[in-house]
């Protein structure tokens, strides 16, 4: 079984420490940065199988990133979810507008947190486990 990738995008050191805490459960590879611009060249060299995306970075906001990654067809269809303390009316609507698959807002609930993520880890090795099952 190949570890899932997960890239956590955020400027923020102690938010980025405790995702990796609350990641740690879940068996994968943690890559970091604290930029968009990082986070941009980490995934072309790298890839991932999911990004945890802040959306308040310096250089770039998060909901610029996610509409630059939906229009670069190897990451058109990247699991991103927005980890953010943006919680006004509109806000989650914007970031689902601009791309994102789901939206955690801060202070992050535990329980939500690896719920959303194991969605999205796992949901590879669930239709794989399927297609096995159904072989004859």
């Amino acid at each position: 079984m190949t570890l899932k990738r997960v890239l956590v995008v955020d400027d923020n050191p102690i938010n980025l420490k405790l995702a990796m805490l609350m990641l740690a459960p879940e068996h994968c590879v943690v890559s970091t940065a604290t930029t968009a611009r990082i986070a941009l060249d980490l995934l072309r060299k790298e890839g991932t199988d999911l990004l945890l995306l802040d959306l308040q970075l310096p250089d770039m906001d998060g909901l610029a990133l996610t509409r630059l990654l939906r229009a670069e067809p190897a990451f058109a269809h990247l699991p991103i979810v927005a980890v953010t303390a943006y919680a006004m009316k509109g806000d989650e609507e914007k970031a689902r507008a601009a791309g994102v698959d789901a939206y955690i807002t801060k202070p992050v609930a535990k329980e939500q947190f690896r719920r959303v993520v194991a969605s999205f880890l796992n949901k590879g090795v669930d239709d794989e486990q399927q297609r096995r099952a159904s072989k004859p």
